[in-house]
């Protein structure tokens, strides 16, 4: 049964709605979901994590050994390495982060919230982001899982993406608007 509902497409989306329904059908998606959070944070944190989830020069079988060993140190739980391992095989770790991204869409859909991305041009400590969930929640009518980014290519504001509607508070676009304006 496909739970995915149009909420994730392509390639990603498949295999995240493959580990969300693996782990829907074990109870297991609080721990994978922990997991995948700590697999964002090596992504992000690690250079030499990402280059492994990227390079075409490492080999298959490279990638696995390395992955699954990542996983181990890591402390991930079994299913959640086990789908490494074959993301691995199958040369797919250059996906992770878009699988991760639609694997928190599906947990979140699952729990009755909306996703919004959020992107800001510095990291959002928890007060700020808890005050965003709220002010989202309020516009929303619904609970609200932030799924967070930084760009310093924004310059600074939000931009705050839910579903198909986005709102762009970014300094950046206002900047773009007034020269725009000014050439007019």
């Amino acid at each position: 049964m496909d739970i995915s509902g149009g909420i994730v497409t392509g390639l990603a989306g498949r295999y995240a709605t493959a580990l969300f329904e693996l782990a829907r059908d074990q109870k297991q998606i609080d721990s994978v979901s922990q997991s995948l959070g700590k697999l964002r944070a090596a992504l992000s944190d690690s250079g030499d994590f990402a280059t492994l989830t990227t390079s075409p020069l490492v080999g298959r079988e490279a990638a696995l050994r390395a992955t699954l060993a990542a996983a181990d140190a890591m402390k991930l739980d079994p299913l959640t390495r086990n789908f490494l391992g074959v993301l691995a095989k199958a040369r797919r770790l250059s996906v992770l982060g878009a699988i991760i991204r639609d694997f928190n869409k599906l947990a979140a859909h699952a729990r009755g919230e909306t996703t919004a991305e959020v992107t800001s041009a510095h990291p959002l400590d928890d007060t700020q982001v808890d005050a965003l969930k709220a002010k989202l929640k309020t516009s929303l009518g619904r609970d609200v899982n932030v799924d967070l980014r930084v760009d310093p290519a924004i310059l600074g504001g939000l931009v705050v993406r839910v579903g198909s509607r986005m709102v762009d508070s970014s300094i950046k676009t206002k900047l773009d608007n007034l020269a725009l304006a000014m050439k007019g």
